[in-house]
C-alpha cells in the first residue's frame, strides 16, 4: 500500500489515464460569472462586491442571500451596477446558495467568492490567461494571501513566489488533500460544474474539496502562480470556528472515497493510502488554523494525532504548522 508521505511525491505517470477530451476554447471576451453566497455579512459584503465589480472581465455578479437578518440585502440593493443580480435562498445553506447562483449564471466560467473576501486587482485576468494556456482545463486556480477582520494583510504567502502547484491531471494529488482551499482563487468551467451536479448539499464542511475532486475526475486543472485573493480570517469564518475539530471534516473524506466518479479514476491499489493522506492533510490544516489563532495546545494535540496515524508524515506536517505561525 502506498503511504501518505509517498503520495506527496507521486509522478504524473502513476495516475490512471484521463479520458481524451477535445480542447476547450477561451476567447478574449469570455463571459465570467462571480457567484457570492451571503448571510449576515453587512460589515464586508460591500467591499467584496466592489472587488468583484472592479474586475473588467466579469460580466455578472450574482449574490444569493441565504436568509440574512442584518443589512446585507440593503447593501447589495444599494449598489448600482447592471452586472449585479440578487437572489434569495431562505437559509438553505452555502452549497445550495452556490448551486442556485450557478443555475442563474450565464457565464462560461464560474468563480465562487465568499462574501467577506476580496479579489485582488487583475485576479480574473490572470485566471483567464491561465485558461487560454490550458485549453483542456475545466478549472484554473491561483493562490491567496490572508487578511484580518479589519482588512489588514497578515499573511506572507508572497514569500512563496514562484511556488508551483499541480496542473494537468491532478486527481490523485487532490484526493490526497485539498490545495484549492478557497473558491475565490478558481475559475470553474460552467458546463463541467453543471455536469458533475455542483456542490453536494449534504456536506457541511469541505464540500468544495469534494466538488474539485469530481471536476478533476472529468478534466484537467491549470495553476496560475499569483496571489489572487485576500482571504479574511476571523472568528466568524465557518472553517475557523474554535469548536471545529478534524472529525467534523471526516464526512467529506468518506464522501470523496465513496464517490463512483472519483473512484473510477483512482488506481485501486492507492485508495487506502490516499485516504490516509487526506486525513493527515485535514488534521494538519486544523493544526495550522489553531496556530493562526493562538491555540497552541490544540495545535500540538493535532500534531500528536498525526504522529499516531503516520510518524513519517509528522515532520512535514510540523513544518507546515510552523510556517502558518508566520502567515505562510
Amino acid at each position: 500500500m502506498i503511504t501518505a508521505e509517498e503520495v506527496l511525491e507521486l509522478p504524473a505517470a502513476s495516475r490512471a489515464a484521463a479520458p481524451a477530451r477535445l480542447p476547450l476554447q477561451v476567447g478574449s471576451t469570455t463571459p465570467i460569472s462571480v457567484v457570492i453566497p451571503a448571510k449576515n455579512v453587512a460589515a464586508y459584503v460591500g467591499e467584496t462586491l466592489a472587488s468583484a465589480l472592479a474586475q473588467r472581465e466579469v460580466t455578472e455578479v450574482i449574490v444569493v442571500d441565504d436568509g440574512s437578518d442584518d443589512e446585507t440585502v440593503a447593501i447589495v440593493r444599494g449598489m448600482r451596477d447592471p452586472r449585479l443580480h440578487l437572489f434569495h435562498n431562505d437559509s438553505a445553506g452555502v452549497s445550495a446558495a452556490r448551486n442556485l447562483g450557478a443555475r442563474q449564471a450565464s457565464g462560461e466560467w464560474l468563480l465562487f467568492l465568499d462574501a467577506d473576501d476580496r479579489l485582488r486587482p487583475g485576479a480574473v485576468a490572470a485566471l483567464l490567461a491561465a485558461a487560454r494556456g490550458a485549453p483542456r482545463a475545466v478549472l484554473v486556480y491561483g493562490d491567496y494571501n490572508t487578511i484580518d477582520s479589519e482588512g489588514r494583510q497578515i499573511g506572507r504567502r508572497g514569500l512563496l513566489k514562484g511556488r508551483r502547484k499541480p496542473s494537468g491531471d491532478v486527481l490523485t494529488r487532490l484526493a490526497a488533500g485539498n490545495f484549492i482551499v478557497n473558491g475565490g482563487i478558481a475559475l470553474a468551467r460552467a458546463e463541467a460544474f453543471r455536469a458533475i451536479g455542483g456542490f453536494d448539499t449534504s456536506l457541511k464542511y469541505c464540500e468544495d474539496w469534494h466538488c474539485w475532486c469530481r471536476l478533476a475526475a472529468i478534466g484537467e486543472f491549470a495553476f496560475a502562480p499569483e496571489l489572487l485573493l485576500d482571504y479574511r480570517l476571523h472568528t466568524t469564518n465557518t472553517m475557523n470556528a474554535a469548536i471545529r475539530t478534524p472529525k467534523d471534516f471526516f464526512p467529506a473524506i468518506a464522501r470523496v472515497f465513496d464517490d463512483g466518479l472519483i473512484l473510477a479514476r483512482l488506481p485501486e491499489h492507492m485508495t487506502a493510502g490516499l485516504r490516509l493522506a487526506a486525513e493527515i492533510h485535514l488534521v494538519t490544516y486544523s493544526a495550522m488554523q489553531a496556530v493562526r489563532f493562538g491555540r497552541y495546545r490544540q495545535a500540538f494535540a493535532y500534531l500528536a494525532m498525526i504522529g499516531r496515524q503516520s510518524l513519517k508524515s509528522l515532520p512535514r506536517s510540523a513544518i507546515r504548522v510552523a510556517l502558518a505561525r508566520f502567515g505562510i
